[in-house]
């Protein structure tokens, strides 16, 4: 696939929607599962999450997704991070400020997802696809 610098209300919808589902699961097994056990799972979850809502605009073009920090920003080096280790590695191409980031994690600092960061992370992030690829 080529490199996208739009995506479609429709595409960005049905990606939403899926994450969506994806808690709306979450959250009914943790209401009913052994809260140590949730506890437990759910860092390894949102991890994997956080790649599955990439996954859905990782053809995005670096020059629409800017370089300013953004939830896009965000993601990406959230990936990236969870790819190698789990610890919020530094992207010299992105001006990332934790003050400013949705999560607030600075470099260095463990990746260890529960469920209110992860939406407040997912929905900064379809918001920020909206604003910019549409």
């Amino acid at each position: 696939m080529l490199a996208a610098k739009t995506y479609p209300q429709d595409h960005i919808d049905a990606c939403r929607a899926r994450m969506d589902a994806q808690l709306a699961t979450y959250r009914t097994l943790a209401a009913s599962a052994d809260p140590a056990a949730v506890e437990a799972f759910a860092p390894v979850l949102f991890a994997n999450l956080v790649l599955a809502l990439d996954g859905g605009f990782v053809h995005r073009t670096r020059g629409v997704e800017g370089k300013d920090g953004n939830p896009l920003n965000e993601v990406r080096m959230l990936c990236t991070s969870i790819l190698q280790g789990d610890v919020l590695l530094a992207d010299s191409t992105i001006k990332y400020k934790p003050e400013a980031s949705v999560l607030g994690l600075a470099i260095g600092d463990e990746i260890r997802l529960d469920e209110p960061g992860f939406t407040r992370l997912a929905e900064a992030f379809h918001a920020e696809i909206e604003r910019r690829f549409t």
